[in-house]
Formats: C-alpha cells, structure tokens, sequence
C-alpha cells in the first residue's frame, strides 16, 4: 500500500506493538511516563524515523503514511510529523509483541485550494506556531500593503528527515505588524527526494508572484535551483519546468538560498550560496538573466574571508544607498554602495542585531529585519528589529 493508516488505543503496557523482519524491529510503538514513541524503519537506513507525542491510557492513535509524510494523531490532533524515504520496512514484517493495530490503506481526498486566511493571532514577536513547531530562517517581503513573513517550518530543531531537516515555507502577514494572519503553506516537501526546501526569496515579476529556493537532496546530489508561482501571493504551486544547478566551479551540493532581484536596466540577478572551489572560499555566486528563465553565471558579489558560507543573502536600495546582506554562523551583516552590484563597503560594525539570518523588506518607507531565536538548537521564535538609514548609508538599529 502507498497509502495507509495504523490505528490503535494506547494501553497501559509499555510495548504497543512490535512488528519484526528478519530479527531486527521494523515498525513498533512504546508507551513509558505518559510519552508514546511511534518508530518507523524504510530501507534508506536502519536508524528509524521517531515520532512522539503525550499519551495516557485510551488515547486513540492514528498514523497516516504517505510516500513523503507520516502524521501523527492522538485522539484527532496532530501532535508530530515526519518526512520518509525509501521503502517502508513494515511490508513482509511480522507481529513480534503487543497487540496487532489496525492498518487499512485509505485514499485521500481531492484537495481544494484552502482558503487565503487560516487563523489569526496577535505579535509576533517571540511568536511560534506552537504544537511542536518552530520558526526557522524567515523571508520577509512587502506587498499589498502587507509586510509578509515566509519562514522555514521546522519541527524537531532540524533533525527531521534523518537530520537533513525536511524544511517547509509557512507564510504569515500583517498590515500593521500587530494584527497577523496565517496563510497557507507555501511550499510543501511533496516527493520523498525531497530533503528540505531551504531558503530563498519571493519576487513578484508585475504579472505573478514567483518563490525562488533550493532543494536539498536525499542522496547529497547538487541541488536544483526551483521555484513556485502564484498569481495571488497566497496559493502557490511549484514549476517543475523550472529547474537548474550551479556550474562544476561551485560546491553544487551546498548551494541554497537564492536572491532575486530586477535592475533598472531589466536584467534579473541572483546569489546563491556556495563555495567557490576555485579560491577555497564561501561565497555568493551572481548570476544574471534576460527573461528569468535562463540564467548565466558571471563571477560572485560576495567572497567571504574564509571558508564559511555567507547564508541568507538579502539585497535592498533605499536612500539612494544599495544593500547586501548576508549571515556568517548565522550572524547577519551587511554591506553598502552607491552602485548596484559592485563598490560595497564594510560599515565599522556591520552585524544585524536581530537574531539569527535577517532578511529584511521595506514597508511604508521602514526597513523592518524580520530573524529567529533558537531554542534548543535550530529554531525557534520569530524576532524583529527596524533599521535607520545614516546620511553616510551605514544603519543604526
């Protein structure tokens, strides 16, 4: 079965269920202190996927497996996910101990496009979703007289998906950075390949809106550059026409976190994070194209002074003053010019106090740096800072 449910009431006993290949444990669950632990093998690798969740006698449990997600439920809630891949290992596996759940294959729904508003809620600073998950890397952006927040979804501080993180982009708004609603997902991991979606930016093209990232990959193959589209800036879905990686010069594997931007002049830009193998060092690769659709590589905008790959980069005029920003181990700094792409200087003090990768966006004329706080590790609350514009260019915060 692609599909299936396991289902089962939790009982006392500290051995749900125990299902055996070949001598070695595929799929079992545990109940111990009121905590239920849910492992789930595939063939990638004998470490097995663990779910958990608070439990007490009676609970109802349903674990829905599909190809690239298992959802945990107690009792009707969501209380964990997990991202697959491979072969699930409870095929050809039998009934070591405990009592045998119930598992059915089930056949989804047709999916309608959800609704543009999912819920609400009030500050966002030091804010998370809650229910296990967390803020990662956030994207802010200005439209519509919204400043808008994508952020990387991210349960278990990273360590989802064998520890390759099996990042998503949520999305959240304002239109006056108190009053904030939650939109629905705008990238989802979909195919088991899949390891996490990492950062990126939104550029809106006039006609549509466009979600430019990287995928990791399961296997450490380079990651493809991809994006997804929207013609309201709140129901996106991916263009698997759109596909790309960096050239051999780059550590390809590594690239992640594109920013795209437009010149006056109509030719698009953008960096991506990466080493240059040619010079041992991080950096940012700049790549141009006419239409958006080609892109060609001519040099990086950012070499970082050693090997440390600049994260996150960012990129805004304001004032008659251009901006780079990019994060070193998670610290934000930023760059200034009078030209565009080239001539940048390093303020005295460059970094960003505001948590770990900022990006920022313009809204009504303020420059708002949206970051994260960790908690535990990876992840964790949303943090803003606003920056003033000097008559010299540098910011003060």
């Amino acid at each position: 079965m692609k599909q299936f449910e396991l289902a089962f009431a939790v009982s006392g006993e500290s051995v749900q269920y125990r299902y055996e290949k070949a001598g070695k444990a595929t799929w079992s669950a545990e109940y111990s202190g009121g905590e239920l632990k849910l492992y789930c093998r595939y063939s990638w690798t004998d470490d097995p996927l663990v779910l958990t969740s608070k439990a007490k006698p009676g609970d109802n449990v349903l674990l829905r497996c599909y190809p690239h997600r298992l959802e945990l439920y107690v009792d009707g809630k969501l209380c964990d996910e997990e991202w697959p891949y491979g072969e699930n290992e409870l095929a050809g596996s039998a009934l070591a101990d405990g009592r045998e759940p119930k598992i059915t294959g089930f056949t989804e729904p047709e999916r309608k496009e959800p609704p543009e508003v999912l819920g609400s809620f009030t500050g966002a600073e030091g804010w998370m979703p809650g229910g296990g998950v967390f803020v990662g890397d956030c994207m802010p952006y200005s439209f519509g007289g919204r400043y808008h927040v994508l952020y990387l979804y991210d349960r278990h501080h990273h360590r989802s998906k064998w520890h390759r993180g099996a990042h998503q982009w949520a999305h959240i708004s304002s239109a006056d950075l108190e009053h904030w609603v939650i939109h629905p997902m705008a990238v989802e991991i979909d195919d088991p390949w899949e390891a996490s979606i990492c950062t990126g930016s939104w550029f809106y093209t006039g006609k549509e809106h466009a979600l430019y990232y990287t995928v990791r990959t399961m296997d450490g193959s380079p990651a493809p550059i991809r994006r997804s589209v929207s013609a309201d800036g709140f129901h996106f879905k991916k263009d698997k026409s759109f596909s790309f990686t960096l050239s051999e010069r780059y550590n390809r594997a590594s690239a992640r976190d594109p920013k795209v931007v437009k010149s006056v002049d109509g030719l698009f830009h953008m960096f991506v994070t990466t080493t240059d193998k040619k010079i041992g060092r991080g950096c940012l690769a700049h790549l141009v194209s006419d239409d958006g659709e080609s892109w060609r590589e001519v040099g990086n905008i950012y070499e970082s002074p050693d090997g440390r790959e600049p994260e996150c980069s960012d990129y805004f005029e304001f004032g008659g003053k251009y901006y780079l920003i990019y994060s070193l181990s998670g610290v934000g700094h930023y760059l200034y010019s009078e030209e565009p792409f080239s001539g940048w200087v390093a303020p005295a003090d460059p970094v960003i106090p505001c948590g770990t990768v900022p990006k920022a966006a313009i809204w009504r004329g303020r420059i708002i740096f949206a970051g994260f706080r960790g908690i535990g590790g990876y992840a964790g609350t949303m943090t803003f800072k606003e920056a003033w514009q000097n008559p010299d260019g540098t910011l003060r915060f």
